[in-house]
């Protein structure tokens, strides 16, 4: 037989398989030589007192081996000859789009500007050895999306649009861990995520769709009020499914002179925030001794307001790095990641400070929060010595309005500069910031100390603009045939609510085909 139970164990149980099957033999009045197996549905820590607990939604199996399946198996049909669909963008939004289409009897014809992702990866590390970036392969370009490259977290609060479940179950079903399934907020891992995003490609590739790299969108091709392909390399034909990241800034320049209905939207800008891992553990987990044998690298979620905006922790990446994530010459942009174990020196996540179009110039653009992107991370360069060397402050001497007369040890692999932040950025940034960060202090202690260094700028939180859809049918409002989608159309915030919205566009493409 097979039980389901809620229990609540400590992390030495919840961690080593026989004191999990010994406790609930104990709990249930179970002889333990009958417990052939114990599944691990949900899996959270509970670090609110002292004692911290592991919370567990476990199956049980009595007296009979698991014989059902950790994950729920989709199945990809031939769609040779099919009609096809164009997907602009292999990020998470456009691939599980493209799978979509697949389960849906459509062919979709995969366009990516950048290379795949394992020789993206060479481009990565030459940020690094030569101080520059490659415009068209970096941390936002390329297979994969701004996630591959760029830590893997599963987490979203979106429930409401779709089926977050099915997103992780295709995730595991081309090879990532199940764990992901359990875990309250999952984590691939930017080490092994790169393999998951492969083998989707071959999926793609195996049923009869296509994936073409280095091919660049450059216009839309229209008839009347329709959108009937694209053109890059050369012409493709048939709806566009529109997924190219948040970084896109010539697409979204493109499409304003084309007339498609583009509006402003807000981001949020600060700074990626370090602090040494074992700090972050020490406080998160009540203990001198930090996360010990059997708990995960702490994560922490800080906000609060201050003058009426957000001030807020982002993509908490622990035991994890600071990462360059800009997309052109002349930026500095720095983002977060975490391989798998979770287990470097460092934790970090961004600390922003919400910024809406109102807050900026009168000027009625949709593109002014772009501008002002693009401004402050020009400024950041400047500050960092016109390298991808990041300015940076220590946190303490950040709140004080004092230079740090040196830098902690840093994740940020090209490099620091002593820098002060308190002073060039913006003021509407730098007083909310330093203000939130007294806050997150009193609140948590210890957190607010010079141990801690911010490293400057992080801008692309999200999609400064969003591409207008109707909300019914997710097309353009004014153009028949353009579904724009994910992160860069400014409809969702990371990799599962991004592969949510794929999906659905994927959907209403299929309507709009047999309408």
């Amino acid at each position: 037989m097979t039980n389901e139970y809620q229990i609540r164990v400590v992390p030495e149980v919840a961690a080593q398989e026989d004191r999990l099957k010994g406790w609930i033999a104990d709990e249930y009045g179970f002889d333990v030589r009958t417990i052939y197996g114990v599944r691990i549905l949900k899996r959270s820590i509970d670090a609110r007192q002292r004692q911290i607990f592991v919370n567990l939604k476990v199956r049980v199996y009595v007296n009979e081996q698991p014989h059902d399946d950790e994950y729920v198996h989709t199945e990809y049909p031939n769609v040779e000859g099919k009609p096809q669909v164009i997907v602009v963008g292999a990020g998470p939004g456009g691939l599980f789009a493209a799978l979509r289409l697949i389960e849906l009897g459509l062919r979709p014809i995969v366009l990516e500007r950048g290379k795949n992702v394992h020789d993206r990866k060479k481009d990565l590390a030459n940020i690094t050895k030569t101080q520059k970036v490659d415009s068209e392969s970096n941390y936002c370009f390329g297979e994969g999306g701004a996630g591959a490259y760029s830590d893997g977290k599963l987490y979203t609060r979106s429930k409401k649009r779709g089926n977050t479940d099915k997103i992780l179950n295709v995730f595991c079903q081309h090879g990532a861990s199940t764990a992901i399934l359990a875990d309250a907020h999952p984590h691939i891992g930017t080490d092994r995520l790169p393999k998951v995003i492969e083998a989707m490609r071959n999926t793609i590739i195996s049923c009869g769709g296509e994936v073409h790299f280095q091919t660049k969108m450059t216009q839309l091709v229209l008839e009347g009020d329709k959108v009937v392909g694209c053109i890059a390399d050369k012409e493709y034909r048939g709806p566009v499914i529109l997924a190219t990241g948040h970084s896109a800034r010539d697409v979204y320049r493109y499409l304003v002179e084309a007339k498609v209905d583009v509006e402003a939207k807000g981001i949020a800008v600060g700074v990626r925030l370090e602090h040494p891992s074992h700090l972050i553990d020490q406080i998160q987990y009540h203990s001198k001794q930090g996360r010990g044998k059997y708990l995960p690298a702490a994560e922490y979620s800080m906000v609060t307001q201050v003058d009426g905006r957000g001030v807020y922790s982002f993509c908490m990446c622990p035991g994890g790095f600071v990462i360059p994530a800009a997309t052109d010459k002349e930026q500095i942009v720095v983002n977060g990641m975490s391989p798998a174990s979770r287990g470097t020196a460092w934790s970090n996540s961004g600390m922003v400070v919400e910024v809406r179009p109102e807050d900026l110039s009168t000027i009625n653009s949709p593109l002014k929060v772009l501008r002002f992107q693009e401004e402050l991370e020009k400024m950041c360069w400047q500050q960092g010595n016109m390298k991808q060397t990041a300015p940076a402050q220590r946190m303490m001497d950040f709140v004080n309005g004092k230079l740090s007369y040196d830098l902690p040890k840093s994740s940020y692999a090209p490099g620091l500069i002593s820098s002060p932040l308190h002073f060039w950025l913006p003021e509407m940034i730098s007083k909310r910031l330093r203000e939130g960060f007294k806050v997150f202090g009193r609140n948590a202690h210890g957190f607010m100390t010079n141990e801690a260094v911010m490293i400057a700028i992080e801008t692309r939180t999200s999609s400064p603009v969003r591409i207008v859809r109707d909300s019914e049918t997710l097309q353009h409002i004014r153009v028949k045939g353009l579904f724009p989608c994910g992160e860069g159309a400014g409809y969702a915030g990371g990799i599962v609510s991004a592969g949510v919205d794929g999906e659905r566009c994927a959907e209403m493409c299929a309507r709009y085909l047999n309408s």
